[in-house]
């Protein structure tokens, strides 16, 4: 089988160093040696996005402890120790979470840098910051309240095509959404386009930055793995007098989602470490390890972070130009967000805090933004009602009501297939673990959050495409 080198370990995020030796030792094991290289990419990326997943696997922990060493807590000091009581925090759509997201937040919210906090209707299990989960720090910044997908956003465009439009040319549409995508670990468009956040200071300023600038050079325009999508479908606008002057009715769109590829990866694997040396916490908070904003390493992250999202928004452009051009039609509006970030912003009381976003839209006074469903279930276009309880935030989808793991064993094509026959949609790609038998009632999430946002639009899938 295609043997792993360090050229594709690099692509997809990892760095130079033991982890990447490691890595390539692994691949060469007998439990892997007859996979594809596909197949040990994707389980290697698994990896580097949730390392914690495989740290006691005989073959791949050292890859691991590399990465993300353990912290020696019989000899190493424990600064500092966590708050005995919790800042108090809002829970959205309590039914539909679980009691180990519950935990999670609990452990972020007794941090002695955290000032506030809020819990999503989505809200499921992540590493450090449960997805879904919001969280206001003082002067602090959480790589892993971040997350590893630095930047990960939706983009919406919308056209003057209507249903009809999308019916007749649904095969054109197809093929250009194959044509003009590309998907998964260490992928990368073949002729890859020009930007200028690729002629950013922070290139040429920040070291960790600046080693991962060709892989930000040759992945520009690209989409992840996992649950990132680009998809058309129709866009119901329901209100008059919007943002954008347009008549209600039903319109042609193309949403995407996906992040900052290998480059915001490389800044979270990287920063993580460090500030797991620096704030010695607890194990069950080691996770939430902050870096101070008045120290180097803070502030470089800060900006490396910055970046990233600025790259994540480039990428989403690009897909959308090149599948404009390719229809030969010309958007009337567009609409996005990051979901996967942290703002400075200010308390009701005026205090100056770092919102962390982890799976979670801001929703500040007037400000518009986009909640998918599934891939058959609509999203909504959305505008947020500045509610200082949920820190002017709302959930980023429907969230997860089944692993990836109990989605790919307990679901079958076949299920998958007569649930998108019967939304009339077009999968290319996909699998088992996306199934939107995996995923919660996007309304049911939406009615839980009706203080968060209005709804102004909504988006239905027509033809999805999603990693093979």
């Amino acid at each position: 089988m295609a043997k792993i080198k360090k050229k594709h370990l690099l692509r997809i995020g990892f760095e130079p160093g033991d982890a990447l030796k490691e890595a390539l030792v692994a691949m060469e094991h007998e439990t892997f040696q007859k996979k594809g290289r596909v197949v040990k990419l994707d389980i290697l990326q698994d990896l580097l996005n949730e390392p914690e997943k495989y740290r006691k696997h005989n073959i791949l922990g050292p890859i691991v402890h590399e990465l993300v060493p353990l912290i020696d807590d019989a000899h190493a000091p424990i600064y500092p120790e966590l708050n005995s009581e919790k800042v108090p925090y809002k829970i959205y759509g309590g039914k539909g979470i679980e009691s180990g997201t519950l935990d999670q937040m609990d452990i972020a919210s007794r941090l002695p840098v955290a000032k506030a906090g809020a819990l999503m209707p989505d809200a499921h299990q992540g590493y450090g910051l449960p997805i879904g989960g919001v969280l206001a720090t003082e002067n602090a910044i959480i790589p892993f309240a971040v997350g590893v997908d630095i930047g990960c956003r939706m983009c919406l465009t919308v056209y003057h095509l209507g249903e009809r439009s999308l019916e007749k040319h649904q095969s054109q549409f197809k093929r250009e959404l194959i044509a003009q995508t590309v998907f998964g670990a260490g992928k990368g468009p073949k002729n890859p386009l020009d930007d200028e956040v690729l002629h950013r200071k922070e290139f040429q300023e920040i070291d960790i930055v600046k080693n991962l600038h060709g892989k930000a050079i040759g992945q520009i325009g690209s989409s992840g793995g996992g649950n990132h999508f680009v998809e058309f479908g129709l866009v119901e606008i329901l209100e008059e007098n919007n943002e954008w002057g347009v008549n209600p009715g039903t319109y042609m769109g193309i949403l995407s989602h996906s992040g900052s590829r290998g480059l915001g990866s490389g800044i979270a694997n990287h920063y993580t470490k460090i500030a797991m040396d620096k704030t010695r916490l607890p194990k069950e908070a080691k996770h939430l390890a902050w870096l101070d904003l008045n120290t180097e390493e803070g502030m470089e992250y800060w900006l490396a972070m910055n970046l990233a999202g600025d790259y994540a928004s480039a990428c989403h452009h690009q897909i959308h130009h090149k599948l404009s051009k390719a229809i030969g039609e010309k958007p009337m509006f567009m609409v996005e967000n990051h979901h996967n970030f942290a703002w400075k912003e200010q308390l009701e009381d005026g205090t100056e805090v770092i919102v962390h976003r982890k799976g979670a839209t801001p929703a500040g006074k007037g400000v518009l933004g986009i909640i998918p469903g599934s891939m058959t279930a609509p999203g909504f276009i959305v505008r947020g009602k500045g509610n200082v309880r949920s820190i002017n935030s709302a959930s980023h989808g429907a969230g997860r009501v089944m692993s990836r793991t109990r989605a790919k064993s307990s679901l079958t094509r076949s299920q998958l297939k007569k649930e998108l026959s019967a939304h009339k949609v077009t999968l290319v790609g996909g699998g088992l673990d996306e199934a939107p038998m995996a995923y919660k009632d996007i309304h049911t999430v939406m009615e839980s959050q009706k203080d968060l946002v209005e709804i102004i639009g909504t988006f239905q899938p027509r033809i999805v495409r999603m990693a093979d």
